[in-house]
């Protein structure tokens, strides 16, 4: 018994003598910045003077849109799309069904008629 705990003692000291090792000091690192201390000090008092830096966004009110259609425009498209005859039916409603609209838009039907009347 005695045996075995020498054994078991020198393979510790073993393993904790392979696993310790010691880091070199390399000194103190450079700096890795291209702008100098006074650059970043003030750069540093400009962020910290911005206006509203802490706001977070949306919550000044709307922000800008660029537009790119005439806003008549899509609210004719809209209204056309609101009122198509088989918006709400696809081809998955039946089973091997295939979707044919046999009705007109009453968008059309209307501009069309509109269209008629101003030739009489």
């Amino acid at each position: 018994m005695h045996e075995r705990a020498i054994l078991a003692v020198a393979a510790l000291s073993f393993a904790a003598a392979a696993g310790v090792h010691a880091e070199e000091y390399q000194g103190v690192q450079g700096s890795v910045s291209a702008l100098s201390r006074a650059e970043v000090q003030a750069q540093a008092v400009a962020a910290a003077h911005a206006k509203d830096q802490n706001v977070t966004r949306g919550s000044r009110g709307a922000e800008t849109v660029a537009v790119s259609k005439d806003r008549a425009l899509v609210q004719a498209e809209a209204v056309r799309t609101a009122h198509a005859p088989d918006q709400n039916v696809s081809s998955g409603s039946r089973v091997d069904s295939k979707v044919i609209s046999t009705l007109q838009n009453p968008v059309d039907v209307r501009a069309a008629a509109q269209g008629n009347a101003g030739k009489l």
